[in-house]
């Protein structure tokens, strides 16, 4: 049964969706305020979400961690079984009693979205390897909802020598939203018909990167929603726009999409001031000009969680690798031989001699290989995320520089007598092997 505040919501949609054409011939669209009041979640989604098994769980420091469910979402139209371990991880298999040297944090394509447990690449990888990758990524995450579940599991005894950190898409973009919920409403209207209302309940109140407006500097905060039980304050539309009225972020990627109407042009140049950038408030195209400027912004966050990383890193003598994939942008321009969104973030890790991985690099290589479309060699690989096959091809292709990073080497790369192999750890629940 639908709440009071839903039923008010839907009423509010019906009456500015039914609305005439504008003068550029097409439907007036929401105002900001109109459209957050709108985009509220349904106290069913919320209930489903605390209180039963679905995609994700509620995390007090994070938003939400992977939770148990098994999404009609994968290869063949087939069901995923993705599933979480006690200690937050995604569940793995392989040489889980050996000690694990590499953590992996990220969004959707470190989680690895859309294939079972003993799919992801971070299996993969552990099978060629020997030991252990934790898998602590989760979709959705932007980069600094993943630095910060790194600083988190890093003070843990789940705590690594060598931690990778996955950089997908916008993933620079969810990095400033306060809240990314009112992004996806009608991606989870299609999922609540197809998996049931609130298994795939995500993107509620998170820790974000914000720009100081007073001071231009860009600023640390922690998520507005810690307790379960403030979670259904997401349900209440004068709540979520008392605190999504100023989230500059979220205002200028709807504008963007041509979801909302208005914007503040006034404080869109003086953002582009703090950043030293172009803008043009009078560019015919505004909601282009605008991503351009959100780019921007987001880029900008990025850099400034990078080197909070690596100093991170480097205070607690760790190793850190960066990954950088993106199939649907950088690796999509790439193909078509056209410049890629993402090259400050590249220049960036160049000019700061940042390890990193591109795998958006490894796809145009491999792409030479076949005579396919480039849409024919996306099925190859991809059903959304990586399929299986995506998933292994990854790992083999991190794989070399993996290697060459593990100081002492993997077991299955050390140099040694074979006959004097100890296996202790590599059979569960066994001290020794038997004579």
């Amino acid at each position: 049964m639908k709440t009071v505040h839903a039923l008010i919501a839907s009423i509010i949609f019906l009456i500015f969706s039914s609305i005439t054409k504008s003068t550029y011939g097409q439907e007036q669209v929401m105002t900001y305020e109109e459209y957050i009041r709108f985009a509220v979640a349904a106290k069913e989604e919320i209930d489903v979400f605390l209180n039963e098994n679905s995609w994700a769980q509620f995390d007090p420091d994070v938003g939400y961690i992977l939770g148990n469910f098994a999404p009609h979402d994968g290869w063949d139209n087939s069901k995923t079984i993705s599933t979480v371990r006690k200690d937050g991880a995604r569940t793995s298999f392989t040489y889980t009693e050996r000690p694990c040297r590499i953590n992996t944090y990220g969004n959707s394509f470190t989680q690895c979205h859309q294939v079972n447990d003993a799919e992801t690449w971070q299996e993969y990888l552990a099978g060629h390897l020997g030991e252990p990758v934790r898998n602590f990524g989760i979709g959705g995450f932007g980069v600094n909802q993943a630095y910060r579940r790194m600083l988190r599991e890093e003070g843990t005894e789940n705590a690594a020598e060598y931690m990778m950190l996955y950089i997908w898409g916008d993933d620079h973009i969810r990095t400033l939203l306060r809240c990314r919920y009112a992004l996806t409403k009608q991606w989870r209207i299609t999922q609540d018909k197809k998996e049931g209302v609130g298994t795939m309940f995500h993107g509620n109140f998170w820790p974000n990167i914000e720009m100081n407006m007073k001071t231009g500097l860009l600023e640390e905060h922690e998520s507005r929603i810690r307790t379960p039980e403030k979670l259904y304050q997401m349900t209440d539309p004068e709540w979520m726009w008392e605190n999504l009225k100023d989230d500059m972020a979220l205002q200028m990627y709807l504008y963007k999409q041509g979801k909302i109407a208005d914007i503040d042009l006034g404080e869109m140049k003086k953002l582009a001031g703090y950043l030293d950038t172009e803008f043009n408030p009078d560019a015919e195209n505004l909601p282009t000009e605008i991503g351009k400027l959100l780019n921007s912004y987001a880029y900008a966050a990025t850099r400034y969680i990078l080197q909070r990383t690596r100093e991170f890193s480097d205070e607690n003598n760790k190793k850190l690798m960066v990954v950088l994939f993106d199939p649907y942008g950088a690796m999509q321009q790439l193909l078509k031989g056209e410049p890629r969104i993402d090259q400050e973030i590249v220049d960036f890790l160049e000019k700061g001699d940042f390890n990193y991985f591109d795998m958006n690099l490894v796809h145009v290589e491999d792409y030479k290989n076949f005579n396919l479309s480039i849409e024919e060699y996306y099925k190859r690989y991809f059903v959304g995320h990586y399929n299986p096959h995506g998933n292994h091809f990854f790992a083999y292709s991190i794989k070399p520089r993996v290697v060459e990073w593990l100081d002492p080497k993997p077991f299955t790369y050390q140099v040694g007598d074979t006959e004097s192999i100890d296996f202790n750890g590599y059979l569960e629940g066994v001290d020794e092997i038997g004579k």
